[in-house]
């Protein structure tokens, strides 16, 4: 049976991918192992048929129909927390953004404090799917999952003249099902992202403004001061500066 050496920044959603099998069917294998408690040089089975590592990914696409968008390139992040402030050129350009894979590593730790392995696994296909279909960078999705819900799926649902439910505090979309949960974190990774019939999400606010920066003001607040991204506008002074240190990768206290 193939086994597997626990290394520095491993998580078990990605040894799974890397080695084409689940999380769920590590866990059988190996009774007891947490996936918060990994240990470097801990080894794990690996189930048998499919234990090999997947091929390189293909050479970065083109934005077509059936790419991730920013899957490829971006840097490996890192860093303390940048005060950006200003208008969207004062923020960091998409190519200085750390890579997805770099993004995931990070946020899938704190995602890990809100949801089981398994919900892990829907959330991330979920994002990719939604991706795919939305056109919407990847790294923004997932970075305004954690910003908005750190992840939870069962986050509570907020109202301030506006019912905003969901992973991503959509505009009146839908709640965790815990009957269906696989497909209530797909349709909530997809209000927030391509919107409801009720109000824009990233894809509708991303066509509006141009650039991601303030298709974020936009989905915080409602409306976008241009000058200054920094004006709540009502909402989380904070919100595009705080989406910005997480989509480069860097780290602060209570991220």
């Amino acid at each position: 049976m193939p086994q597997y050496t626990i290394k520095k920044g491993d998580t078990l959603f990605e040894i799974a991918k890397a080695h084409n099998t689940t999380v769920a069917a590590i866990e059988k294998l190996n009774p007891g192992i947490s996936p918060k408690t990994l240990q470097i040089g801990q080894v794990i089975q690996l189930p048998g048929g499919n234990g090999g590592p997947k091929p390189p990914p293909k050479p970065p696409g083109n934005g077509g129909n059936g790419d991730i968008v920013g899957e490829h390139g971006g840097t490996n992040g890192g860093g303390p927390f940048v005060a950006y402030s200003g208008p969207a050129s004062a923020f960091p350009p998409r190519d200085k953004w750390a890579s997805y894979a770099a993004l995931w590593r990070m946020n899938s730790r704190l995602i890990g404090f809100n949801a089981s392995p398994q919900e892990i696994e829907w959330i991330h296909q979920a994002i990719e799917t939604v991706s795919r279909s939305s056109r919407v960078d990847v790294r923004a999705i997932l970075c305004i999952i954690v910003q908005e819900s750190g992840g939870n799926p069962r986050i509570g649902t907020t109202n301030n003249g506006v019912r905003n439910p969901g992973l991503m505090q959509s505009h009146n979309g839908v709640e965790f099902n815990p009957a269906k949960p696989k497909e209530s974190i797909l349709q909530m990774v997809r209000d927030g992202t391509e919107g409801t019939v009720h109000g824009d999400g990233l894809k509708q606010l991303l066509a509006k403004y141009g650039n991601y920066y303030e298709a974020f003001r936009g989905y915080n607040s409602g409306s976008v001061n241009k000058g200054n991204l920094n004006d709540p506008v009502g909402a989380t002074a904070d919100y595009v500066q705080k989406a910005a240190n997480r989509l480069m990768g860097h780290e602060w206290p209570n991220m």
